[in-house]
Formats: C-alpha cells, sequence, structure tokens
C-alpha cells in the first residue's frame, strides 16, 4: 500500500516514503477493517514491536486494551468505527499495549486516502500522551502536518486523474489550472514553447472576484532567449524547478521575456512564485509558475518538489497530445484524399460527408465512394474497417482500391464482388474485419431505377419517399468482411425499386451509435431526423444529420445521399 501511494504522489517513491519515515510523530496505515498494512519506525518505537510483527494484524486485536490491560470489544472502539465510516476523526486517552507489555496512554487522529474518492487506507496518526503534558498542542501541529501531505498527495493523484482524461492541450491546461487555484497558489500562469524559441502564454488563472486583467491576457512572448538570471528562461531551457522570493522578482531583467514575467509577477503582487519546466530536462514543452500573494503563506521547498512533479506530468501528457495531433492528422489527410469527389451521373443527384471521430478519439477507418460501372449502373459503397488508428485508415485504402477494381466491369451481383473482396482480403491487405455496402443504381436517366445491394454486417440503408415513408431495407444481408463463410455459401442480394423523388441514405455506425445507448434506440432517431429533413436540399440533409448527432459519439461518421429525379 505504502508503494502505491508513493506511486501517485510522484515519479520518485523514495521521496514520499522517506517523508513518512523521516516523521517523529508515529504513523500507521490500515484498511478500512482495521488490518495494519504499513508503520513507520516512530511507530515501531512507540509501540515496541516491529513493523513484520505488526503488518496483517487488526489494530485494535493487537493494541486497544481497558486501563486494567482487559481486552476491550469490538463494537466499543471508536477507531473501528472511523475507519468503517472512512472519515477523518481524532481521539484521546487509549490505552495501547506495546510489545514489552507496557500499557501507554495514546491519542490518535486519522485521515482517510484518497479525500474525497474511495476510501483504499487510513493514516493513522499516534502520539504518546502518557507523561508528556503538551501533547495536545503537538498533536494539533502533527494533524495539521499529515493533512497537508494527505492534501498534496490527494492534488496530485487528481490531477494525474484529470489530464488523463483528454488529449486537448488547451483543455488539459485550463483543468490544471482550476485544480491549482485556489487549492496550492493564488495565481497560475502556463507559457508553452512553440518551434525552437518562441513562448506563447496560453492560461492565466486567478482568485474568483479579484482583477481578471491577468486571466484575460494571453498571447505571443519575447523568445527565450538565454537570459540564466531569470527563473522562467532557466526552466524553458531545460533549467531545475525555481523557488523565486519577491527580492528576486524585483530584481533587473535579464530579457524582454524575464521582463514580462517580473511583470505578470508584480502586477498579481506575488509574495512568492514557483517556475517549473513542463516535461523533463531532455524535453521541455513549457514552464508552469505559481505564484501565491500573502507574505505570511510563502512557498516552501516541499511545495517545489510538488510543484516539480505536476509540472513533469503535465509535459507528457502535453507530448503526448501533440504525438497525437500528428498521427491524426497524416491519417485524416489520408482518409481525405482517398474520397474521390462524386461523379455526375445523369440526373441522379449525390452528397457526402466524412466526419472525423471528436478530439480525443483515434483516427477510424470509414469511407464512401460512388463511381460508374462499365455498364453505366451508378455503384455506390460505403464501408467501415474494425479499428481506430492508422492501421486501420490504411486498410480502408487498400479496401477502397480493391473494391473499385473488382466491381468497375462486374454487372452482376453485389453480393459476387463482396465474396471475391471476402476472399482477397486476408492476401492482399492488412484487414481483418470490415463491414459494408455494395449498392448498384440500375435503370435509364429516365428511370424506373432499382438498387440491387449487398450487405456485410452494415447498418441497412434508409430509404426516404415522397408519400413521407422511411423505411429501412433489411434485406441483402450477410456477415462481415472476414469472419469467412461456410463452404459453398453465398452473399444474398438485396432488390428494391426506387421511386422519383426518393432518397437513399448510405452511412457508418458512427451516425447511429452512441455510447450508453442501443443501436435501435440510434436508427429510430437517424429515422426521425430523416424524415423531417426529407424535403430539404441534399447537402442540407447530410449537414443537419451530422449535426443532429447526440454528443458523445466517439466514433468517425461517413455518410452517402443519393437523390431521384422526378420521372
Amino acid at each position: 500500500m505504502t508503494d502505491g501511494v508513493c506511486r501517485e504522489a510522484g515519479d520518485e517513491p523514495g521521496f514520499w516514503q522517506q517523508v513518512v519515515e523521516q516523521l517523529a510523530v508515529a504513523v500507521t496505515m490500515v484498511d478500512p477493517t482495521g488490518r495494519i498494512l504499513m508503520v513507520n519506525p516512530a511507530a515501531e518505537r512507540l509501540l515496541g514491536r516491529t513493523a513484520a510483527t505488526m503488518r496483517g494484524r487488526d489494530i485494535h486485536d493487537l493494541l486497544h486494551r481497558d486501563t486494567d490491560g482487559g481486552t476491550i470489544p469490538r463494537g466499543a472502539c471508536p477507531l473501528l468505527r472511523t475507519l468503517a465510516e472512512g472519515t477523518a476523526a481524532n481521539g484521546e486517552s487509549e490505552t495501547c499495549l506495546r510489545g514489552d507489555g507496557r500499557r501507554i496512554s495514546l491519542s490518535w487522529s486519522t485521515s482517510p486516502l484518497p479525500a474525497g474518492g474511495p476510501v483504499r487506507g487510513t493514516t493513522v496518526l499516534l502520539t504518546d500522551t502518557t507523561n508528556d503534558r503538551t501533547a495536545h498542542q503537538e498533536r494539533v501541529a502533527y494533524t495539521s502536518a499529515l493533512e497537508d501531505l494527505t492534501g498534496r498527495l490527494t492534488l496530485v493523484a487528481e490531477i494525474t486523474d484529470v489530464l488523463g482524461q483528454t488529449l486537448e492541450i488547451d483543455e488539459a491546461l485550463t483543468r490544471l489550472n482550476r485544480l491549482l487555484v485556489p487549492r496550492l497558489a493564488d495565481w497560475a500562469a502556463v507559457d508553452l514553447l512553440v518551434g525552437a524559441d518562441q513562448v506563447h502564454r496560453v492560461a492565466v488563472t486567478g482568485p474568483e472576484g479579484r482583477d481578471t486583467g491577468q486571466e484575460d491576457w494571453r498571447g505571443r512572448l519575447p523568445p527565450a532567449g538565454e537570459a540564466a538570471s531569470s527563473p522562467l528562461v532557466q526552466v524553458l531551457h531545460g533549467g531545475e524547478p525555481v523557488l523565486q522570493s519577491p527580492s528576486e522578482a524585483s530584481a533587473p531583467p535579464g530579457s524582454p521575456l524575464a521582463a514580462v514575467h517580473n511583470g505578470f509577477l508584480r502586477a498579481v503582487r506575488a509574495s512568492s512564485a514557483i517556475s517549473v519546466p513542463l516535461g523533463s530536462s531532455r524535453q521541455v514543452a513549457g514552464a508552469l509558475t505559481l505564484a501565491r500573494i500573502s507574505p505570511d503563506h510563502p512557498f516552501d521547498a516541499a511545495d517545489l518538489r510538488i510543484v516539480g512533479d505536476i509540472g513533469h506530468r503535465v509535459g507528457r501528457v502535453i507530448d503526448n497530445a501533440r504525438r497525437f495531433g500528428r498521427q491524426r492528422a497524416v491519417a485524416e489527410a489520408m482518409q481525405r484524399n482517398l474520397l474521390a469527389p462524386l461523379p455526375r451521373h445523369g440526373r441522379l443527384r449525390l452528397a457526402a460527408r466524412y466526419q472525423p471521430a471528436p478530439a480525443g478519439s483515434q483516427v477510424g477507418g470509414d469511407w464512401y465512394d460512388a463511381f460508374e460501372q462499365q455498364d453505366g449502373a451508378m455503384a455506390l459503397v460505403i464501408g467501415d474497417v474494425v479499428g481506430h488508428d492508422l492501421t486501420a485508415a490504411a486498410g480502408m485504402a487498400q479496401l477502397h482500391g480493391i473494391l473499385r477494381s473488382l466491381a468497375w466491369d462486374h454487372a452482376g451481383s453485389p453480393g459476387a464482388v463482396v465474396d471475391r473482396l471476402d476472399i482477397a482480403m486476408p492476401a492482399i491487405t492488412t484487414v481483418t474485419m470490415a463491414t459494408l455496402i455494395l449498392a448498384r443504381v440500375e435503370g435509364p436517366d429516365t428511370g424506373p431505377w432499382t438498387l440491387r445491394w449487398s450487405s456485410a454486417g452494415h447498418p441497412p440503408p434508409l430509404l426516404l419517399t415522397q408519400d413521407g415513408q422511411a423505411r429501412y431495407l433489411e434485406a441483402g444481408q450477410g456477415i462481415l468482411l472476414g469472419v469467412g463463410l461456410e463452404s459453398g455459401e453465398r452473399r444474398p442480394d438485396g432488390t428494391e425499386p426506387l421511386p422519383p423523388r426518393s432518397t437513399l441514405l448510405l452511412y457508418t455506425d458512427g451516425l447511429v451509435e452512441v455510447p450508453g445507448s442501443d443501436l435501435d434506440t440510434g436508427l429510430g432517431r437517424l429515422r426521425r431526423h430523416a424524415l423531417a429533413l426529407a424535403d430539404e436540399p441534399l447537402d442540407t440533409l447530410c449537414d443537419e444529420l451530422l449535426a443532429r448527432t447526440p454528443p458523445g459519439s466517439t466514433d468517425d461518421v461517413a455518410l452517402l445521399a443519393l437523390r431521384l429525379p422526378s420521372p
């Protein structure tokens, strides 16, 4: 349990362990049932027992006695009640049995960890009050120190959790500052390095209700330069975290950037400040500066260690976000470049949209396609490669090209083309599984028109007609690509007449699937929205359907719409 708490506190577990081990006050950590998980050396000395003999024992059964040395019923133990409730509490004048048989009087204080969340353990601070007349004062001081330490550990744990919830840099930094102010500082500013030497102040947060002029000011700062006398410049160049006093902040600046930084500290009336790098000494993404106003509560060395650890964590988040952004940009560009322009085919009208997954999600393998086949029919394709990464996007590109080649001169069954694609897929692509619909719109330019299609595990097409009907075309359903057909089995085709002025929608599951909701609900929602928009121009219909997708979707969306003309 000790190691677990240390890892949440920082990347240097030894630091937190040393803090606990070097405390002069006895500290134990127990689980909610009272089982001892850890004791520090001071607790070993106080209780006259080694850590090995106490670990795993019930703290009440092992230590708690009445004034005559007899055992006490568990139901009468206030410490056990406090542990079960997971709340902070304290008690006085409890008799404890030492390992050497002596009885001593103890006071105790508890602090659950982590604060404000599911309790995984409770820290119990023990103080010998047998002959100590100043026990009350010391207990108050020790309790305050323990609560402060607990608060710092909890803050670091919360920051780690919050930063892990987003890959958007601006959102991560905004969340960070909201946690730091006012719990650790009165003001927080974040500066990011952009390029080799350019600095941008991207987030400034101050105490609520005070002058917000600094909070609203963000933008480009002077270059970082090489002025070693400035704490901000030092940390931007990979230096160690810096604790800055008011006198140091008023020293003549050695660079334009230092002047801006010192001006900021004077404007917020900082009495002490800390500047730490975001990242490691080898790779610095920027700097975090915290300021306190009250001269009675300056930053100290412990604060410097805490903020330095936070800066290291934030730097990793920024680096991950930037890496993700680069990967995402490459995949999106590849997807968009592979989505060829829609053809003009007589009086048939086509519209399509591709919408990447929301920020923070991986890029997927959704695609659409439309092209004229050799016999003059219009081929329509909608597909989705399983996966959400560059591999899925690359697999989409492979299927896109192979399917065009297989379908271009094939005037027969769409299911037969999909079967050939399924057979070829493991041999000449990296795709393991995919869904798609291949459809043919057959008929002369004046009509009538017929739709023939085959579906490989894909959501069904939606047909909107001029009489106000909307129905899903459930025929032609087969299994996913990559699952494998039984010997001699063939994929079915569906056939449907397309009335004049009707609209056909092909889409990927990102349009109808939202986390926390089932597929039937999503299909019903799409049907209602499509009916309400059926008389709109085709481009408006597509835009509005995407706009009405409920928030929470984590998938790409591809949408292909066909509208038939009047007779």
